[in-house]
């Protein structure tokens, strides 16, 4: 191995450090690739030259690959014209690929083991009394987990192989492949990145260590310890000695390939291949034929069948037969010929060779030929044969690594259209690593939901279903979650009392907003850490401008004087708290009536008649200074007992307790989520609808994580500032929806007929999720024999029989 040393005049960068655990991993490599002291045979069979940190990988000869991981897209509920244009833009992607271009399409389904508490779910004991609700929601999620098939990871990739004479032209020729094929992908819908050379690396050792282990390397680690990069990827050992499988370590593994039979091959056929069990690797080579080449061999195999046909007659004539009775074959052929000529001399059709491979992964032979068998099956249903590769077992599966070499010549000549059938797609799945909750399962692929909303580019959400479809119990269920997962705070409002048994147990502070409690909320609470970019005096000015004029009542709003006289008494009754940042010298509401009057103009004394009524009249509910810690993390405002008077202001107020607790929570870097049911009754007023729409504007900004829970979205539609409050949610959850709702989402999100069948008619806890563009069907049963289910159920039979239970 060279070592560069610096240039004269230079000083050489230093090498970082090893540490103590970093030096212990590499030497567990070099005692695996010592071995008992032979050639490194191993080694030796992987077959690539060098993997560089940018995921350029020479290969032998001038050939290099790079490799690109693409998501999945939703093809298979997609509508036709949606289906229609993936397939199509499948097919420009194929032909963006000339001859000296090599596509390898690699599509792996391998069990990963998680630790479900700790790695999966951050579920853990804490010794407290809320350890009972952990081991449910622990136990539900281990549940549901086992249901799907969220062991197995499945991932796509892409792998392309070029020409160059050296490095620099290798790079300078993949920098333009690279963004073509980018850009397709994204035509398609599916997100893709270039894999570097640890990422290239990684996927090989999960490859070729199907037993599972950890991928430990750093390109430091290589000058010194001496070895290569394919020492710590290579598994323990290779055995090819049998004739129709091969084992890496312990595990059993063979390699198939496809014979492409049937005239016509269904779209669906390689999304039933990675259905089936156990560990599958599927390979597609790829190869474009030049187009002249193409035709010229298209024209000779219609000259080799005229002449068959020709000679057929002959024979027919001689013996006396009508020379027009042809054997079947040799007509179907020459039709099919025919039309490919066709095909690629007026269409947008160019010819491919397609090699087509299959490695399966087991524990145990038996297991291995079980898996195998069930992928022959699928291959059977469509007129399709799984062929095992005899003695090439090596070569196959070095074909099935994703570095973009195939040693197995076995080809079949397709094409655009025919081999754009192969699609690679299904559903989208979604599961997120950090801090994620779950969310249901994915009704079609069974996998577990699980989302991380704070990663989102919005995480505004809205939950939207007909009564009884599980509207309250989603949201308790995320609740439950957020409290048990993270640190963060939970504000709700909640207008119908269904929330308190949950917060209760949970260890929240119930907050009753009515005239006969003793629990007081101060609408002139301010919070001096709002930002060092606004003047909070500025923002209570605009919260108290917006609080008398829904106790006014005006149809057109405060007049210019009348919000000059309110900024006046605002700016007056606060100087004694900034200066003396006490509880006891925060101003209270009649504090502001005194500052109104102390003015002596009329348009002053009207706002202080109107505010009267909530001062010394029989609604002076709020004309106290708040008695209730508002700092625990859960929160529940309980705002039923506020009569129809009260109702409105008391749901401004609970929103400006919010921006208080979102301000104080943002200084010390912690997520606020706030949570509304009844969203409805927000958006009728004018005041709570604007302050709602500009929650939901800039909470993102503020660590803020708004929901609002609501049976129609026709509600949202209103107004435009009210529109904004939709368009502005990266996470809307459909539970059943009434015709008419179901027509509004439709054209809002886009939503296909497909899809729309799962908010048609729909059971409680089943319907759609739309989260960052991507819409997933989903199902969330909950076992109801838990304490956690009892929490969350707001069915009245079970709430009942809950509560006698209790009792």
């Amino acid at each position: 191995m060279q070592v560069k040393t610096a240039r004269p005049g230079k000083t050489a960068k230093p090498r970082r450090k090893l540490t103590r655990n970093e030096r212990r991993q590499i030497e567990a490599v070099i005692r695996q690739a010592k071995g008992d002291g032979k050639t490194h045979t191993v080694q030796d069979s992987i077959p690539f030259r060098n993997m560089f940190p940018d995921g350029l990988c020479r290969l032998d000869g001038g050939a290099f690959s790079k490799t690109i991981a693409y998501e999945d897209v939703n093809y298979r509920l997609a509508g036709p014209e949606d289906q229609r244009s993936i397939f199509e833009s499948l097919c420009d992607f194929y032909n963006g690929y000339d001859p000296t271009i090599g596509v390898q399409m690699t599509l792996s389904s391998r069990y990963v083991e998680h630790g479900l508490e700790e790695d999966l779910f951050g579920i853990r004991p804490q010794g407290d009394d809320l350890d009972p609700i952990r081991e449910d929601a622990a136990g539900i999620l281990r549940f549901q987990y086992e249901r799907g098939s969220n062991g197995y990871v499945k991932t796509k990739y892409v792998t392309l192989t070029i020409e160059a004479e050296n490095l620099a032209a290798a790079r300078a020729r993949f920098a333009r492949i690279e963004t073509d094929t980018l850009n397709r992908f994204k035509v398609m819908g599916a997100a893709a990145h270039v894999l570097d050379g640890k990422e290239r690396l990684e996927l090989l050792h999960g490859i070729l260590h199907p037993e599972g282990g950890r991928f430990a390397f750093d390109w430091d680690w290589l000058a010194p310890s001496g070895l290569s990069v394919k020492d710590f990827i290579a598994p323990s050992s290779f055995h090819f000695g049998e004739t129709r499988t091969f084992r890496i370590g312990e595990m059993y593994g063979a390699v198939s390939f496809l014979q492409i039979t049937a005239p016509e091959i269904h779209d669906r056929i390689l999304a039933e291949f990675m259905e089936t069990e156990g560990n599958i690797l599927v390979t597609m080579h790829i190869r474009g034929i030049n187009q002249n080449e193409a035709i010229k061999m298209v024209k000779r195999k219609i000259t080799d069948l005229d002449a068959m046909k020709i000679a057929e007659q002959k024979r027919a004539v001689r013996s006396g037969y009508d020379m027009d009775i042809l054997p079947s074959d040799l007509a179907t052929y020459g039709g099919a010929a025919k039309t490919i000529l066709q095909d690629l001399q007026s269409r947008n059709e160019r010819m491919f060779n397609l090699t087509f491979l299959v490695m399966h992964m087991a524990a145990t032979k038996q297991k291995l030929e079980i898996a195998v068998s069930q992928a022959a099956s699928v291959a059977q249903t469509y007129n399709c044969l799984l062929t095992r590769l005899d003695f090439q077992q090596e070569d196959g599966l070095m074909s099935s690594l994703p570095l973009g070499l195939n040693r197995i010549k076995i080809e079949r000549s397709l094409t655009t259209s025919a081999l754009a059938v192969f699609v690679p797609f299904v559903t989208q799945e979604l599961f997120m690593g950090g801090e994620s909750m779950y969310y249901g399962l994915n009704a079609l692929s069974n996998n577990m939901i699980l989302l991380d909303r704070k990663q989102s580019r919005c995480p505004n959400g809205l939950v939207f279903g007909t009564p009884g479809s599980g509207k309250s119990m989603s949201c308790k269920r995320e609740i439950t979650f957020i409290i048990l997962t993270t640190k963060d705070n939970v504000i709700i409002c909640d207008p119908e009392d269904e929330y308190s048994p949950l917060v209760k147990r949970l260890g929240g502070q119930v907050i009753r907003l009515s005239p006969s409690s003793t629990d007081y909320v101060n609408p002139l609470d301010i919070n001096l850490n709002y930002s060092d970019e606004e003047n909070p005096l500025a923002l209570k000015s605009d919260f108290v401008l917006s609080f008398c004029e829904l106790i006014m009542g005006s149809k057109t709003g405060l007049e210019a004087i009348e919000k000059t006289v309110i900024d006046r008494a605002v700016q007056k009754i606060y100087q004694p708290y900034f200066a003396d940042p006490r509880p006891e010298n925060m101003p209270i509401l009649g504090d502001l009536m005194e500052a109104l009057l102390a003015q002596g103009i009329p348009e002053a004394d009207r706002v202080a008649q109107a505010l009267d009524l909530y001062v010394n009249g029989s609604l002076n509910f709020f004309n106290h200074r708040t008695t209730v810690d508002i700092r625990n993390r859960l929160v529940c405002f309980d705002i039923k007992g506020l009569g129809k008077n009260l109702k409105k202001p008391g749901m401004l107020i609970v929103q400006d307790a919010v921006w208080n607790t979102v301000t104080i929570n943002r200084a010390i870097g912690r997520s606020t989520w706030y949570f509304v049911d009844e969203f409805h009754l927000l958006l009728k007023e004018e005041q709570t609808a604007a302050y709602s729409a500009e929650i939901w504007k800039r909470f993102r900004k503020w660590g803020g994580v708004p929901t609002g829970a609501t049976q129609n979205p026709k509600d949202l539609l209103s107004s435009p500032e009210i529109e904004n409050i939709l368009e502005n949610s990266d996470f809307i959850y459909m539970l059943n929806q009434a015709a008419g709702d179901r027509k509004i989402l439709a054209e809002r999100l886009n939503i296909s007929p497909e899809q729309l069948a799962y908010v048609t008619n729909s059971d409680p806890g089943h319907g759609l999720l739309f989260f960052n563009n991507v819409i997933l069907p989903f199902a969330d049963d909950f076992p109801k024999n838990t304490e956690l289910y009892k929490l969350l159920t707001t069915k009245p039979s079970e709430v009942e029989h809950a509560a006698e239970t209790e009792a």
